[in-house]
């Protein structure tokens, strides 16, 4: 048995099936198999607040695969950070650089037991890149990057990929310090890759969704104005279109009418 396979059978101990979990919520609206009764009925009454609470996973999704073929692609980096990961779905960070790249280098994080469970499904790889898994907190950046720096070069650009993951940070200061701390610590040349839910006054079913969840789900969520998700990106370059919905950010129809917005919020930065 792997070492990863071990610590995978520990964190099963440690999940709860009596309470909804949002990486199980959001692997049920994404029509994965990794989520139990109490997490599709949380799922549906959300839904129900909030039809169109689907369509931000999916826009999520569909953001992270076009920003990972964009930067293995067009950029040519070679090297991912995703910290964050979720449940191992279709297209993960690994295999969409790896299709285009395949030796793309790929280091996720996350301390949830949930992921940590299915990580297996993360360690796949083309014989010419490599990918690995990480049990880390966030915030623990000194840890991150001691144990990352046994796949990744960081002497060479990086891309770090937050998808929906600050938005459990609750305090502002430090949601943006420990995205500044991380990228402080990658060579020039290296590019962010965030999205986090949005508040907007004209989207007030999605407060009331999101309101519903940190009542009865787990972890707590914190949304976000877009401008101030914008603050994420200082002192980056960014790219455009800018911070806009995710099914905004350069759609493969790109020559078609733009989709209608989704509160889910994201952009791509180049550190110069």
């Amino acid at each position: 048995m792997t070492e990863i396979s071990a610590a995978a059978l520990e964190a099963r101990k440690r999940i709860r099936t009596d309470q909804p979990h949002t990486a199980r919520i959001w692997n049920y609206w994404l029509g994965g198999k990794d989520n139990y009764p109490v997490d599709q009925a949380a799922g549906d009454q959300i839904r129900e607040l909030h039809p169109g609470i689907g369509d931000y996973a999916l826009a999520d999704r569909q953001f992270l695969g076009r920003a990972v073929r964009h930067l293995a692609g067009r950029c040519g980096i070679r090297q991912f950070l995703d910290i964050g990961t979720g449940l191992p779905t279709a297209d993960n960070t690994h295999e969409v650089a790896q299709r285009v790249a395949p030796d793309s280098r790929v280091v996720y994080v996350d301390n949830d037991p949930i992921v940590l469970a299915h990580a297996e499904a993360l360690l796949t790889s083309t014989p010419e890149g490599s990918t690995a898994y990480l049990d880390e907190d966030l915030r623990n950046i000194d840890a991150i990057f001691e144990q990352a720096a046994k796949t990744l070069d960081f002497s060479k650009p990086v891309a770090l990929v937050l998808l929906g993951v600050v938005i459990f940070v609750e305090d502002d200061e430090e949601a943006y310090g420990v995205v500044r701390r991380l990228m402080d610590r990658l060579p020039s040349g290296s590019y962010l890759v965030l999205s986090h839910t949005i508040t907007r006054p004209d989207m007030p079913d999605v407060d009331a969704a999101v309101a519903f969840w940190n009542e009865n789900g787990t972890p707590k969520l914190t949304q976000r104005t877009p401008g101030a998700v914008s603050r994420f990106f200082e002192g980056l370059e960014l790219l455009d279109p800018g911070v806009v919905s995710c099914n905004r950010w350069r759609p493969e129809d790109g020559a078609g009418e733009l989709p209608a917005e989704v509160a889910m919020f994201g952009g791509v930065g180049r550190k110069p």
